[in-house]
């Protein structure tokens, strides 16, 4: 297995070749990986950017996404536009169109990243055509996750595959006293496992929906369908202490085989490996269900944006941090610690990282082959944050109010977006 300790010494030789004229490259990073093996991932970062001659600050706003961007803002209206950024998705796009972002072209072409990177991140990190973003990692969202006891408690004997045998799979749960779904609800977990329905239901209605935001879309039978099946899920298979549970308590379910499913990306494994999980012998991982029969793949990737600065050190700063985050040894190191796998498609899996992070990848390659390869709703990759908003308000007032039908929740979902767009 690759260690910290030689990646960094690989990566510092490196770097320090190809800055050794740099006076002092510097970056203060702004993130919201404030806490647990997020915070431990992107301190992985700081310690190569050090190790290489850098100068490393970071700036840590914890919470939702909503919150980095209101510092960014009032950064910004301040006249100090932050060197470094973790952005993704359409804010990539609108901050690009402000004019405010720096180009990594030199550094890419001489780097070769558009050969490397995963073709559906491409458009995200170039919005106009030029590169001002550097890609970190891709996560999938669509897992399911199993607790090996649990499973074998209720008589269950692989991971389902459809819908149907997704239900029948939860019936046998409940039947053995079981929590089917371990869940709690909050906006962006709601709108996970949402996504994860829709998407495994109609891929066509995902992309009309929850990529292009077409509100005729949100208001079909087919919606309706997918959020009867997911009142199923919270009414039946999920437990009444959803609402007042953290996600951490939630992943707890598993590991404490109390729960039998659940749908999260694929930093769950960060969790599992804090509490000593292993694959194939204490959880199992698989494509979560999906009724069209093809590998499938929702992604999400984080990424780091480069706003353009007066001072020179801030400047070789960006370059510096640019290039750390494409290096192989970086993909490597981060991704092993975070659970997601590297955003370059050319990096070796077969050693170091598990399972489930090999499968993500053969997944990847085989869904980008095959058309069904999308990005995510719920994690800020495809629609405006205001249309996204909307969207996943309904999605959890729909997990918290029973009384809400399926298609109240369809017409509100799209009243919601409507309202944005007025």
């Amino acid at each position: 297995m690759l260690t910290t300790k030689a990646a960094l010494a690989g990566i510092v030789a490196g770097a320090l070749a190809t800055s050794a004229a740099l006076a002092e490259p510097k970056t203060n990073m702004l993130h919201q990986w404030s806490e647990g093996s997020d915070a431990a991932a992107i301190a992985k970062l700081g310690d190569m950017f050090t190790a290489a001659g850098g100068k490393w600050e970071q700036t840590s706003i914890a919470g939702h996404t909503a919150n980095t961007l209101a510092k960014l803002r009032a950064d910004v209206v301040a006249g100090d536009a932050p060197p470094a950024v973790q952005l993704k998705g359409p804010e990539i796009a609108e901050w690009n169109a402000t004019g405010m972002t720096a180009n990594l072209d030199d550094l890419a072409n001489k780097e070769g990243w558009d050969k490397v990177v995963a073709p559906e991140l491409l458009p995200v990190m170039k919005p106009t055509g030029d590169w001002v973003a550097a890609p970190m990692n891709i996560h999938r969202i669509n897992w399911i996750w199993g607790s090996t006891k649990a499973m074998a408690q209720a008589g269950i004997k692989e991971l389902p595959k459809t819908w149907a045998e997704f239900n029948a799979d939860c019936d046998k749960a409940v039947a053995a006293h079981l929590i089917c779904i371990a869940h709690n609800s909050a906006d962006w977990t709601d709108a996970t496992t949402f996504e994860v329905v829709v998407y495994g239901q109609n891929i066509d209605l995902f992309k009309k929906a929850f990529v292009e935001s077409d509100t005729n879309a949100m208001r079909s039978d087919d919606m309706i369908k997918a959020l009867e099946q997911f009142r199923t899920m919270v009414s039946k298979y999920m437990d009444p202490a959803i609402a007042s549970r953290d996600y951490q308590a939630s992943s707890d379910l598993i590991t404490k085989n109390q729960a039998v499913f659940m749908f999260m990306g694929d930093w769950q494994i960060g969790l599992f490996n804090a509490a000593g999980f292993k694959p194939g012998a204490d959880y199992v991982c698989a494509q979560a269900p999906t009724d069209w029969g093809k590998p499938g793949f929702i992604l999400n990737s984080d990424s780091v944006v480069f706003f353009k600065q007066k001072d020179p050190d801030y400047v070789e700063g960006q370059k510096l941090l640019a290039h750390l985050i494409l290096s192989p040894e970086f993909q490597t190191i981060f991704n092993q610690a975070k659970g997601s796998i590297p955003a370059r498609l050319d990096i070796d899996l077969s050693k170091g990282f598990n399972s489930c992070q090999q499968l993500s990848q053969k997944d990847l390659q085989a869904s980008i082959a095959g058309g069904t390869l999308v990005r995510s709703m719920a994690h800020n990759m495809t629609i405006l944050q205001k249309y996204r908003g909307a969207i996943m308000d309904t999605i959890t007032a729909f997990v918290n109010d029973p009384k809400m039908s399926a298609k109240d929740a369809a017409n509100a979902m799209a009243d919601a977006v409507e309202a944005q767009k007025s």
